[in-house]
């Protein structure tokens, strides 16, 4: 159930760190599943609750919301009707659980996922949206999160990560946190609960018991729940496609080989007790047309050397050898040392360039060296360059860049260490001066690749039906393959309803 795995993270750039959880002692509660008392839970159910309710807002924060209030409302409404069919609402369960509210987001991101957060917090992304074929697939993926939440699969692993290695945390320079510990955070956006949520790997038992379930759900909801075997079919060729056993975001979860026979045989046993009829392509599809496709690049995105970021109107050199992570809320930039970090965002917590900077230099345990009015592109701008030391006695120099445009104070964050600030300054400089306002309407009108439906007249290879549309710029054969949920080699029947990218 991580958005990100340890190793992706560390190719990003970013390095992990050891965290020690502050909970303690072992909840005890009826199983809401087997109706039996059951202990190894780190929170209470209204603990729960409200951990999702405070992680929720750094999710969301970090990662966006897709922008079409069209499918968030058809993903809360299939969601809610699966939560309603849940163990949560039958036999004698815990007031809290039996009155608890379910909540379904659709993430603004590309990669193919899903997770969950304790207290009914569940997320898609649109990437996973776009890699199914009829709305089956999504019930059985929503009822499988579900499951996570009513298993209390959360609290159980973060139970058992209390007495193991710890749960991991994103670092910032060189594994240390900076100036009182709390840079770890900053660099993501998210407090340490929901980084923590967003490590934690439940074991197998929990993986199988949350896919039984989300057979269970579906198929009580009335969907055909075997479909949901074809889309952990796409997940492992994606994998094997990437080179990877997993996509990257997936990687908490069993292998999804076993899963597909797992979910099949599953459906299997619900026949004859539900109706199971629902499959409901054309629901899906409907929402799936015109979906963004891939990286959006209206929000951020490099090209010969400089960052653009057409929605905001504005951009900047990029540090040579330097790989960027755009994120939501923030530009990352790292070089391949990962010796240092670059980072832009919007300062929300003060109203000029000049407040900002002067907040900064009163900053506890922080030794201004120099600080004065900055350059950026013509709008008024601040610097402050300081040292301060970590945790472990180590001296970091930071130097903080506050410009003021468009209403808003954006703040460069330049940092390493002070012996190797002289390898970096030149590199932070040429960026945090080179801000300026994007003017290139060409860049202004950058528009995201979109999901498109065609539907075929005869029985044509798929070879042939994706000919038109395979190019440089756009995903491969075998990408489109994936996402139709077919193979390279086969051959479309009449009338069906396949996924182009354009």
């Amino acid at each position: 159930m991580s958005s990100y795995s340890p190793r992706t993270l560390t190719q990003l750039g970013l390095l992990l760190v050891v965290f020690s959880t502050f909970w303690a002692g072992c909840a005890s509660s009826i199983n809401p599943i087997s109706g039996r008392k059951s202990y190894g839970f780190a929170w209470s159910p209204a603990e729960e609750i409200q951990i999702g309710r405070e992680s929720d807002g750094s999710i969301v924060a970090q990662y966006g919301l897709y922008d079409n209030p069209a499918i968030a409302s058809y993903v809360d409404s299939l969601g809610q009707a699966l939560a309603s069919v849940s163990h949560f609402q039958r036999g004698e369960v815990d007031a809290t659980w039996a009155n608890m509210q379910f909540y379904f987001r659709v993430l603004d991101s590309p990669v193919v996922n899903a997770f969950a957060l304790p207290g009914g917090y569940i997320y898609v992304t649109r990437g996973l949206l776009a890699h199914l074929e009829n709305e089956a697939q999504l019930a059985v993926v929503l009822g499988h999160e579900i499951g996570h939440v009513v298993g209390r699969h959360g609290s159980r692993a973060m139970r058992k990560q209390q007495f193991g290695m710890g749960a991991l945390l994103l670092g910032a320079i060189g594994s240390q946190a900076v100036f009182g510990g709390n840079a770890a955070e900053n660099v993501l956006n998210l407090g340490s609960t929901a980084s923590q949520l967003l490590f934690l790997k439940y074991g197998r038992d929990a993986e199988t018991e949350s896919d039984q379930l989300g057979v269970e759900y579906a198929a009580m909801a009335g969907y055909d729940a075997a479909q949901g075997s074809a889309f952990f079919r796409s997940l492992k060729r994606m994998g094997e496609q990437s080179g990877q056993s997993l996509p990257s975001l997936m990687s908490s979860h069993p292998d999804p080989g076993d899963r597909e026979m797992f979910i099949q045989k599953r459906a299997a046993m619900y026949r004859g007790q539900y109706a199971m009829n629902n499959v409901g392509q054309g629901s899906l599809f409907r929402h799936v047309q015109g979906l963004v496709y891939g990286e959006d690049p209206r929000q951020g995105f490099v090209q010969n050397g400089m960052f653009h970021h057409p929605q905001m109107k504005f951009s900047f050199p990029v540090p040579s050898g330097f790989q960027t992570i755009n994120q939501p809320t923030r530009v990352v930039m790292v070089p391949e040392n990962q010796a240092a970090v670059l980072l832009l965002e919007v300062d929300s917590k003060h109203k000029t360039a000049r407040e900002a900077a002067d907040a900064f230099k009163a900053t506890e345990g922080l030794q201004v060296v120099e600080s004065g009015i900055g350059q950026a592109g013509g709008f008024s701008a601040h610097y402050v360059l300081g040292e301060g030391t970590d945790s472990n006695g180590n001296v970091l120099r930071i130097r903080m860049h506050y410009i003021d445009f468009d209403g808003m104070v954006f703040a460069f964050t330049g940092m390493t260490s002070k012996d190797g600030y002289s390898a970096y300054a030149g590199e932070f400089i040429n960026s945090m001066q080179g801000f300026r306002r994007e003017t290139n309407q060409t860049i202004l009108n950058t528009q995201p690749k979109r999901v498109a439906l065609q539907t075929t007249r005869n029985t044509t290879p798929f070879t042939q039906v994706m000919a038109p549309y395979i190019s440089s710029s756009g995903p491969d054969l075998l990408t489109l393959a994936i996402l139709n949920q077919v193979e390279v080699n086969q051959s479309l029947p009449p009338a069906t309803v396949y996924k182009i990218v354009q």
